[in-house]
């Protein structure tokens, strides 16, 4: 057997042997490496006194303005959220967390910059908290070159696929592979075989496209369009038009400050008389994923076309879809409502499927901090090898999305996916799927790169 040939037997050995650790243990993951995530009570609060006052500084990578303004205003609100919990319970290793924030304007070259500000002016321990793919792929080569752990919350394959460096971890948000991977069957058997894409103009658009059509191959479906729509565009129709007449499904994924628009439009395009004839007497099915609605109310006028359609979420919006006591907590600390919206302002709507990654990274960080020992930055290569021995994230306070398995080979995390469906004015879960259904076969290993 030669070198390759066994590095895909050992590739497969762990798909195969994390695949049967989820199947025999369910949502309670257990086993050497798995960590848990129970509420700390009163007592071990005395065992974290003998800690340093010194904080533990992480750098939180913002998208404060541009296009993820949004999504950066839910994830430091997260963060914040988190770290005040965390501090509460002890800190991390018995100190403090002090978050020090700087806003990249979800942009890849101040994306670099800022990784280098922190790291450098604010000297901090790690950086964290990218969302956007393309401000990902533009910073993380620079905490490479200046070798400090970087904790991703975007979703993207970048990651996972080994094009970024051993710094780079995105251990509690699920990318945009597993995600298609798990919910791709249920697309295709409930809504039918004939799907148009529609996507942003970038990197985690083209993990879209590219992740969807190789789903459809596998299972006998037919992409008839692939549609890219820049992520800055505020006028959509032009884009409805292009899509095929033998289209049974719409898939859509839209992110930016022009979603309302894009739904409203999608909904004013294909509810008009001239393109239902142009289709025939077939009902066109809608799925999409939640990135087209996140912040936006599902009650906003206009977008009453959406009844009946499908979302993918990765923590459901409404709190009756997956009410558990860990997620309530989660939800009560953040500040939301059970319908997904700030407490304080119901009109204020939650990127719900995307924050609880900033939550639940931290409580990550805070766990291979306190395994390795770690104390200061002459520290990291026992902290990034500890991180690569674990091998899942219990489900509880600190992983209130779900149980995780985690991939040291690839850095990335592998978890369980949601289908709701839009009815009476919410959304409503209607397929659960496992951490199995989202897993694939792994294609790097960041452990044999060097530090």
């Amino acid at each position: 057997m030669n070198k390759k040939e066994e590095e895909k037997v050992d590739q497969q050995s762990e798909l195969n042997l994390s695949r049967r650790t989820v199947l025999s243990t369910g949502a309670a993951l257990a086993g050497a490496g798995i960590i848990g995530s129970q509420l700390i009570d009163p007592a071990a609060k005395t065992a974290y006194a003998a800690g340093s006052d010194e904080p533990i500084r992480i750098g939180f990578q913002a998208h404060r303005t541009g296009i993820g303004a949004l999504y950066g205003r839910w994830y430091e609100r997260t963060t914040n959220a988190a770290a005040k919990y965390i501090n509460s319970i002890g800190g991390i290793a018995g100190r403090p967390i002090e978050i020090i924030t700087e806003d990249d304007g979800t942009d890849p070259k101040r994306g670099a910059d800022v990784v280098e500000k922190l790291a450098t002016k604010h000297k901090v321990d790690f950086v964290y908290g990218t969302l956007f793919s393309h401000v990902v792929m533009g910073s993380a080569p620079r905490a490479g070159e200046l070798k400090i752990p970087y904790f991703v919350v975007s979703e993207g394959y970048h990651v996972a696929s080994g094009a970024l460096n051993r710094y780079v971890f995105q251990p509690c948000i699920t990318d945009v592979r597993s995600q298609i991977t798990a919910v791709a069957n249920w697309i295709f058997s409930n809504l039918g075989k004939n799907v148009a894409l529609i996507y942003p103009d970038y990197a985690f658009g083209y993990d879209h496209r590219d992740y969807a059509s190789a789903a459809a191959a596998k299972s006998g479906a037919k992409i008839t369009a692939k549609i890219a729509i820049p992520p800055t565009a505020s006028s959509f129709t032009r884009y409805f038009i292009q899509i095929p007449k033998n289209t049974d499904v719409i898939y859509h994924v839209m992110v930016g400050p022009g979603v309302l628009t894009f739904v409203r439009e999608m909904g004013e395009h294909f509810g008009s008389v001239d393109v239902f004839e142009h289709y025939g007497s077939k009902h066109l099915k809608l799925f999409g994923f939640i990135d087209s609605l996140e912040g936006v109310n599902i009650n906003s006028p206009g977008l009453e076309f959406l009844d009946g359609s499908h979302f993918w979420e990765a923590m459901p919006r409404y709190a009756d879809g997956y009410p558990t006591a860990a997620e309530k907590f989660y939800r009560d600390t953040v500040g939301i409502d059970d319908s997904g919206a700030s407490k304080s302002d119901s009109k204020d709507v939650a990127a719900y499927s995307h924050m609880f990654g900033c939550w639940e990274t931290l409580f990550a960080i805070k766990e291979a901090v306190e395994q390795s020992g770690y104390k200061s930055k002459k520290d990291y290569q026992t902290l990034i090898e500890t991180f690569e021995g674990f091998s899942g994230f219990n489900e509880g306070i600190a992983h209130p999305q779900g149980s995780k398995v985690f991939s040291g080979k690839t850095h990335q995390c592998y978890g369980q996916q949601f289908v709701s469906q839009v009815k009476n004015g919410k959304f409503n879960v209607v397929h659960r799927t496992s951490i199995a259904d989202g897993m694939y076969e792994p294609e790097t290993d960041y452990t044999k790169k060097s530090l």
